[in-house]
């Protein structure tokens, strides 16, 4: 078995090094009192963020106000729905979706006279997420599409050898960025299977999965993947991430793929997303800094420690045989 990583060697920064030094300085938010008085590294703002994104925000903001320490950027985590609604009624300035927007979304903008900025900060894998004791981790698109409409309703379907039968699918939240995948890249279109539960967040997903040996769940590769994370250590012991095939006929356990950042780079691992910031500001403002910022050096690194793949930045992949 091989294992391939990513080493992020040099990163070319452009927008990042633009937007900051713009303000050249860290300014004391107390000269910042109205609405709009903010610039792109002081003064105080709110954003909504896909809730499946919260462990690499959360990182972001935090280490961002570390830097600018007269910047405060309170951040909101919901299902993606409810994100983009705060971004096209002017309740926040900025988002953070797994989208850019739609045709309607930017016309509704435009009708206010904004022209929002998108600004791509990484690329995120999509893990299949098991009971440790289900034997059957590795599998192919085309179960999964059968899985999630319900057509495949007991892992007997899948190997006439398990001992499991009913198939549970869970999710993180109605209206939630991954449901919206699961129906846009797997079911294409199709309607979800009615054996499906929303856990009403992701670490609920990964403790309902952890405890129920039935169940199937899909989760942001952000929640899985910092080796370093006291939670993520935990949720590993108590999951099995899948082997995902894009083939109908895998020849081998070598054609099941995790959510590697190495397979993110080669555009191989199946269920990919992009992720972005959005920003309606007309000006250089807090909103456009954290996002110059996530787009740059100590952005991106914290991207690649998260278990995404960054945006920008030359990588190298080496692979490791066991």
């Amino acid at each position: 078995m091989t294992v391939p990583f990513v080493n992020l060697q040099r990163l070319g920064l452009p927008l990042a090094v633009g937007a900051l030094l713009l303000t050249g300085c860290n300014q004391n938010p107390n000269a910042n009192t109205g609405p709009n008085d903010d610039t792109a590294t002081s003064g105080r703002i709110q954003i909504s963020v896909d809730e499946t994104f919260a462990p690499i925000v959360k990182s972001q903001v935090d280490t961002f106000q570390k830097l600018y320490t007269y910047a405060h950027i309170d951040a909101a985590y919901k299902a993606e729905d409810y994100v983009a609604n705060d971004l096209l009624t002017g309740k926040v300035r900025a988002v953070v979706l797994s989208r850019p927007l739609t045709t309607k979304e930017q016309a509704d903008l435009e009708k206010q006279k904004l022209f929002p900025r998108t600004t791509k900060i990484a690329t995120d894998g999509l893990a299949i997420i098991l009971h440790p004791s289900n034997p059957d981790s590795l599998l192919t698109m085309a179960q999964l599409k059968a899985i999630f409409t319900g057509q495949t309703s007991s892992w007997k379907q899948i190997s006439g050898k398990s001992k499991l039968d009913q198939i549970n699918v869970v999710f993180d939240a109605n209206r939630s960025s991954t449901t919206r995948y699961v129906q846009d890249s797997i079911t294409q279109g199709a309607a979800l299977t009615k054996q499906v539960f929303a856990a009403k967040s992701n670490p609920a997903l990964l403790d309902y999965v952890a405890t129920h040996p039935n169940a199937i769940g899909i989760v942001g590769a952000n929640w899985i993947s910092d080796r370093d994370d006291a939670a993520v250590q935990r949720f590993l012991k108590q999951v099995r991430v899948a082997g995902i095939s894009r083939s109908a006929s895998p020849k081998s356990e070598e054609d099941y793929l995790q959510p590697y950042q190495a397979y993110l780079a080669l555009k191989t691992y199946p269920l990919r997303r992009e992720v972005y910031i959005i920003s309606r500001e007309g000006r250089a403002g807090l909103g456009t800094g954290f996002a110059s910022f996530a787009a740059g050096t100590k952005g991106q690194l914290i991207v690649l420690k998260s278990g995404m793949m960054p945006a920008t930045g030359q990588t190298r992949i080496v692979t490791i045989k066991k």
